[in-house]
Parts: structure tokens; C-alpha cells; sequence
């Protein structure tokens, strides 16, 4: 049986599936799209309800959707995010399946996402590459270059076996995805689930689809370069892992690697020769390196503390491990052992009545000597911040 409208004899209770349509200024496609939906409801004999998030539409789409049999809910709050936020959360059914209103997607043809919800899995993504782009249906800067790059990098960020992250179509189990308090208003909306449905280890699914060219006249609402940086920007926010920590290892290890075998001496590799003007690079990357390997803690503690990423053995172990006072323990005996070869170096100095210096000698004392210290105190602050971070909050 299903369900177009709340003013039916079915309760909200029985709903099994809800299908949740963005919609802006969508009046050539929208009946179609409600039409496909419903007889796929009553072909499958499904309980569900059709509906309709308006975010502000101008073109009468809100009367289409009441006069089709969906039910309408007016989000004012303007971008995809906020419409489907406002949607799926009207809805009743256990399960949603959300879809854009341009008559790109077959909404009847929602079988083997129903079938995946039923079997456990948690989200069920739609991969429009497995089941088929017809000629016109995306642009060949999409479908060549951004989804395949921003699929390929969520994929290796996150660990999850999606080939199609930008899918539009997509069904979830509603209590579940609820759980997971999404925010983003804009299209990071489509990447914001993805990523906490991974690191929060939801099952899920992918089944093939066929994309359609969008029956519209206008132009999509899309804007390439714009919505493919958010997506990118999203993707490094949720994984200080890639943003933060492993550049800034990558930094440490160059850094300390160069800046012990400059040590010794000069060194020449293929007729170019490297000495402390070497050094002082070394000593930028590793200072820099350790305070982004720093930024990637303060990321992942402070996500996890404000519940916007899971927590996970690694962190908590860390956590207990690096205390305050281990952290400032470190700190100190980094920035003494900094001061130590300063002092050093000041002997030396007098040694030599104050006079003039060899600066290749006394600079492969000093900058070593500077860079520990200055570490050191960088580790100190950044133990008080971690604690800053970790204090205990009233829920």
C-alpha cells in the first residue's frame, strides 16, 4: 500500500519507506519524479509516503507537489543540505531513499535499494559508473576527472569500498543516519554522510544505477569548481590523518634526516654541495613538521571530544598515554637540551675571547641547538592546549 499524504488511514508507524526528493524551482520534472515514485510503492506493494522538500521553490513546484499526492515540507533555510535535512526529517518510514527531483534518476526503479535496507545494510549508495551514464546525462569534466578523483581520494581517507561518493540517489535505515547529527547545509551534505556512515562503521552497499540526462531547461543548479572544492575541503577537514599528520611526518623525517647529516659536515651529492644554509631549511621543515603533526592531535581530539568523528583505540590509548605531565617532562627536556648546547656554544664562544667565529662550525652547534629548544617549548604549549581540549563538559 502506498501512502501519498498523512491524512490516510495508515499510521505514521507502519511507514516502511520514505522517499525524499530535494526540490528548487523543479516544476518541468517534479510530477514525473512523484509519479514514478508512487507506482513503484504500489507496484512493490510498499507502505510508504512520497515527500517533497521545498527550498523555496518559485515556479510553482509546492502546488505540483501537493496536487501529485506528495507531501510538502518548506525548508527556508536555503542549499541541498538544508532541504534534505528538513526532509528526512518529516519523514516516517524506517527507511528513506533520497533522489533530486530533475527526473536524472528512475524512482521506479528503487527495487535493489529496498532489498539491500531490508538485508541490514545501514546505507545503500547508488554508482551511477556500474550501472550506466547515458550520452548528455554529465558533463565529461564530472564524470572523467572530479568524481573518479574526489571517489578516489574519499575511498583511501576513509577506508570504504565506494566508487561513487557524489551519488545523488542513496537509501539508509532513518534511525541510523539520525544518529550520525548531520550538519553541512551545502552539497558537502552528499560527502558529510558518506564519511560518517565510514568512520562510524556502518554497513554499507552499493548497487548499479543509470544516470539520465535531467529533463530540464534551465541550467543545474551545480557549479563545478565551486561545489568540487567544498567536496575536497570537506573530505581533508574529516581526516586530519591526510590534512595534518601525514605531511607533517613526511616534514619531521626530511627535516631531522637532513639536519643530523649536515651535523658532520658538508656534504656534496652530484656537484651540489649543501651546508648550513641547508641546516636552516632543515630546521624549517622539522619545527614545522612537528607543529602539524601537533595540529593533526588537536584535530582528532577535538572531533572526537565535540562528537563529530568516532573515537577509535588509537586516540584513546594516546590519551592516556600523554598526559600533562608527560607532555611537559618532554617539553622540558627538549628545551633544556636546546639551552645546553646554546650554553655550549657561548663557551666556545669565550674560548675565543668573543672574537670572530667560523660560522660553518659554531652554526652546526646553534641551529640544532635553537631548533630543540624552540620544539621543546612548542610541546609544552601544545600539552597545556590538549588538556584545554580534554576537560571534562556538562552533556
Amino acid at each position: 500500500m502506498a501512502v501519498g499524504t498523512r491524512a490516510h488511514t495508515v499510521t505514521e508507524e507502519a511507514i516502511e519507506l520514505s522517499i525524499v526528493m530535494p526540490c528548487l524551482d523543479e516544476a518541468e520534472t517534479l510530477a514525473t519524479c512523484i509519479e514514478k515514485a508512487k507506482s513503484f510503492l504500489e507496484r512493490y506493494e510498499i507502505c510508504g509516503e512520497v515527500i517533497v522538500a521545498d527550498n523555496g521553490s518559485e515556479d510553482g513546484s509546492r502546488s505540483i507537489a501537493e496536487s501529485s499526492g506528495a507531501i510538502l515540507v518548506n525548508v527556508p533555510e536555503r542549499g541541498y543540505g538544508s532541504a534534505l535535512i528538513g526532509g528526512i526529517a518529516s519523514a516516517h518510514g524506517k527507511y528513506v531513499i533520497m533522489g533530486d527531483a530533475d527526473d536524472s534518476y528512475d524512482f521506479s526503479a528503487l527495487e535493489p535499494f529496498v532489498e539491500k535496507l531490508r538485508d541490514g545494510y545501514e546505507l545503500v549508495m547508488g554508482n551511477r559508473f556500474k550501472g550506466g551514464i547515458e550520452p548528455g546525462a554529465m558533463p565529461a569534466l564530472h564524470r572523467y576527472v572530479g568524481n573518479p578523483l574526489l571517489s578516489g581520494i574519499g575511498r583511501l581517507f576513509f577506508r570504504n569500498p565506494i566508487g561513487d561518493y557524489h551519488c545523488g540517489l542513496r537509501g539508509f535505515n532513518k534511525k541510523v543516519i539520525d544518529q550520525l547529527d548531520l550538519q553541512a547545509t551545502g552539497m558537502e551534505f552528499a560527502s558529510e554522510m558518506v564519511v560518517k556512515a565510514s568512520l562510524n562503521k556502518l554497513r554499507i552497499a552499493e548497487v548499479p544505477i543509470t544516470l539520465s540526462p535531467d529533463g530540464r531547461s534551465r541550467a543545474p543548479h551545480l557549479r563545478s569548481y565551486r561545489d568540487g572544492w567544498r567536496h575536497l575541503r570537506f573530505l581533508l577537514i574529516f581526516s586530519p590523518r591526510w590534512l595534518f599528520f601525514y605531511p607533517g611526518l613526511l616534514l619531521v623525517l626530511l627535516g631531522a634526516t637532513a639536519m643530523i647529516w649536515l651535523m658532520t659536515g658538508p656534504i656534496k651529492i652530484g656537484g651540489i654541495g649543501f651546508d648550513i644554509n641547508a641546516m636552516l631549511y632543515a630546521a624549517l621543515f622539522l619545527m614545522a613538521g612537528v607543529q602539524t603533526v601537533y595540529f593533526a592531535i588537536f584535530s582528532k581530539v577535538y572531533g572526537v571530544s565535540i562528537k563529530l568523528i568516532p573515537s577509535n583505540d588509537i586516540i584513546d590509548r594516546f590519551q592516556r598515554i600523554f598526559t600533562l605531565e608527560r607532555g611537559l617532562a618532554v617539553g622540558g627536556i627538549l628545551s633544556l637540551a636546546g639551552i645546553g648546547g646554546l650554553i655550549y656554544a657561548f663557551i666556545l664562544w669565550g674560548e675565543k675571547t668573543f672574537g670572530a667565529l667560523v660560522p660553518s662550525e659554531m652554526m652546526r652547534i646553534t641551529i640544532p641547538s635553537l631548533t630543540l629548544a624552540l620544539i621543546g617549548i612548542q610541546t609544552i604549549f601544545a600539552s597545556f592546549f590538549l588538556t584545554t581540549l580534554n576537560l571534562k563538559r556538562k552533556k
